[in-house]
């Protein structure tokens, strides 16, 4: 089995990072009383930096290391025309687009943060309008209070979003903390799908370049999911919620059965002694009616699908990270085991599900 040329593929695991982003998009777009502190592009001797609250950053307009290699300016994924040019070079039709706004800005000043998101997620939404059933960069909610992050949600939906990120590690508590439930039932009402995605390193692991640390993190990384998922099944948030969409975002796929079956297992075992939630179904059935993983480029947990169900699985391509299939995404599918699960499973797991969860004709 293959992918016709035809085919519509959608990656449901794409990226925008701070050093693609427009130079004036927050200080042409924060109040005044946030513009002096806000994120800002400065010329330093090593070229143009952005700068938030006195501190330097990160580069603009500049690759870091490990990102992918393309002749051009620097703001091509930043760019929605561009981005489009880049995704017609790869064969993929619609991008779901994250930005890790929060980690990479390093705003310490909650207010501001908020202040940040609400701009950024202003410009994603015109970002989006040029070509609406292909380009989904999802809006970014302020975390660091669970009723910010849901009057943010509610306005963020009145723009156009399809999906908006939970940021899991700014939480002052788990999102499935009892402070959580109004957000979720707010979440559940307005029924686009709520994303969380990796962050940073592990506590005793940190990424670091030219170091053994660097692939060692990178190993490891999207287990870092695992708290989230069982802590949203299991404490009863997704299944009193049933229209919430928890979409776990470079999630990976070969922990996830077993995650599953041990959620089925310690069910069993403690449901009688459970005081405050007693789930009245399995883990495994809630995770099925709710939950959806996303992968790049893996052989063992494309082969384990069939455990985790086809319909809970969404491919992508992680443009434009260093590990990125990009430009060579068609020929990674075909391949990967992917191809070997059949013509029903590939259409799944590469358009079909994503364009069900988002909305993409």
């Amino acid at each position: 089995m293959a992918l016709s040329p035809s085919q519509r593929i959608i990656s449901a695991d794409d990226h925008m990072d701070v050093h693609v982003l427009p130079p004036s998009i927050f200080q042409e777009r924060l109040p005044k009383e946030h513009r002096e502190a806000g994120p800002r592009v400065i010329e330093t001797p090593d070229g143009p930096f952005w700068q938030a609250e006195g501190r330097v950053i990160s580069p603009s307009g500049r690759k870091a290391a490990g990102y992918i290699s393309a002749n051009d300016h620097g703001f091509r994924p930043g760019q929605p025309q561009t981005r489009l040019e880049d995704m017609d070079r790869d064969g993929v039709y619609a991008q779901i687009i994250y930005s890790p706004m929060t980690t990479q800005l390093q705003i310490q000043n909650p207010e501001l943060r908020a202040a940040c998101l609400r701009a950024y997620n202003d410009w994603a939404a015109d970002f989006n309008r040029l070509a609406p059933s292909r380009l989904l960069l999802l809006s970014h909610l302020p975390s660091h209070d669970p009723k910010a992050a849901r009057d943010e949600l509610e306005r963020v939906t009145r723009l156009g979003h399809r999906g908006a990120i939970v940021g899991q590690q700014e939480a002052p508590e788990p999102i499935f903390d009892d402070s959580w439930r109004g957000f979720w039932d707010t979440a559940n009402e307005i029924g686009i799908p709520i994303h969380t995605h990796l962050g940073p390193a592990p506590r005793s692991l940190q990424m670091k370049l030219g170091s053994w640390r660097m692939p060692a993190t990178v190993a490891i990384i999207p287990m870092q999911l695992d708290e989230a998922l069982v802590g949203m099944v299991m404490s009863g948030m997704l299944e009193l919620r049933p229209r919430v969409k928890l979409v776990l975002g470079e999630s990976g796929l070969g922990w996830v059965p077993y995650v599953i079956e041990r959620m089925d297992h310690e069910h069993h075992k403690y449901h009688d002694k459970t005081k405050d939630h007693r789930l009245s179904m399995l883990p495994s059935e809630i995770f099925r009616r709710q939950v959806y993983a996303t992968y790049e480029d893996e052989d063992l947990g494309v082969r384990l699908i069939p455990e985790i169900g086809a319909d809970n699985v969404m491919w992508a391509s992680d443009y434009p990270h260093g590990d990125s299939t990009w430009p060579n995404s068609r020929k990674a599918l075909a391949d990967s085991p992917l191809s070997a699960l059949g013509d029903d499973v590939l259409r799944k797991v590469t358009c079909d599900n994503a364009a069900r969860v988002y909305g993409i004709s």
